[in-house]
């Protein structure tokens, strides 16, 4: 198959690229913004018409959630009508699509973990315009497969772990908030997943994933520093209310990896595992 991945300098975009080689019968069209701008239509029809493609995976999106608040335009073209663009243009081919979206379409008021009937409920721009591309790519594309996901971290790009690796080494004491919890998800088991999808059949529906177990961001970061071996820096549990920021994030956002996990017979490690071996790579 002729494969287009969007987002390719992303984190998730440069984990799947490490994995592309284990997958030699495939060709993979590696695209970021310089090399397709997925804002326009007709440049998006004319690079998967010419290229033949058969199957998009899109790993693209605006996805600082605070700047979002106020760039609602960008966010817009890039979380909702690109990704229209990118369904309607495969489906013209007859091609499947997997789409990756985000935790954040739910407002994390639930106690137990989120399933994919639950109704979205986003309370942010940022979720607000990934739900819409959820839902314009499930419209354009009948071989459409949305993959939600939460705190996404991977040794390329900016992300949590290497933020607190930095100020764990710089700072003395650190404040990090408890009371939102969740699960991270390391993007190399985001993306081989995705070749799971991509070699067994993309399957029109949504899933979420992320990995195994359950922790707040102050769990996560002690996890992260005594991985590193970082012992001099005091972190501080914090209130939500203590840090204010300009886009509300859920309370809550555990997902069930229930029906991606029987869908595809596969196993998703357990967080900290997947933790250590991000942070030993990056401390290598």
């Amino acid at each position: 198959m002729n494969i287009l991945i969007t987002g390719c300098k992303g984190q998730l975009g440069n984990e799947i690229q490490l994995l592309e080689k284990t997958l030699p019968s495939h060709t993979f069209f590696n695209t970021d913004v310089d090399e397709l701008d997925i804002t326009d239509q007709m440049a998006v029809e004319q690079f998967v018409a010419q290229n033949a493609i058969d199957g998009i995976v899109n790993c693209a999106a605006y996805t600082a959630v605070d700047k979002a608040e106020s760039n609602k335009e960008l966010c817009t073209s890039l979380n909702t009508v690109a990704p229209a663009y990118l369904a309607a243009a495969i489906e013209k081919r007859k091609g499947w699509m997997i789409h990756i979206s985000t935790d954040y379409v739910f407002d994390g008021t639930k106690h137990t973990p989120y399933v994919e009937t639950d109704t979205p409920c986003p309370n942010s721009v940022y979720g607000s315009t990934k739900l819409a591309g959820e839902l314009g790519v499930i419209k354009f594309c009948k071989r459409a497969m949305v993959i939600r996901t939460a705190w996404l971290y991977s040794t390329f790009g900016n992300n949590f772990v290497k933020t607190m690796i930095r100020l764990g080494k710089e700072k003395e004491q650190l404040g990090v908030i408890f009371d939102q919890i969740g699960t991270p998800t390391y993007a190399r088991d985001l993306a081989k997943t995705i070749f799971v999808a991509i070699e067994k059949g993309v399957r029109a529906d949504v899933f979420h994933f992320s990995n195994e177990g359950v922790i707040s961001w102050y769990d996560f970061t002690k996890a992260i520093h005594r991985i590193a071996g970082i012992d001099t820096c005091h972190v501080k549990p914090l209130h939500t209310s203590e840090y204010p920021t300009p886009a509300s994030r859920p309370a809550y956002s555990v997902l069930d990896k229930t029906k991606i996990k029987e869908a595809y017979d596969i196993e998703i490690p357990y967080w900290e595992e997947s933790l250590r071996e991000c942070v030993n790579e990056l401390m290598s």
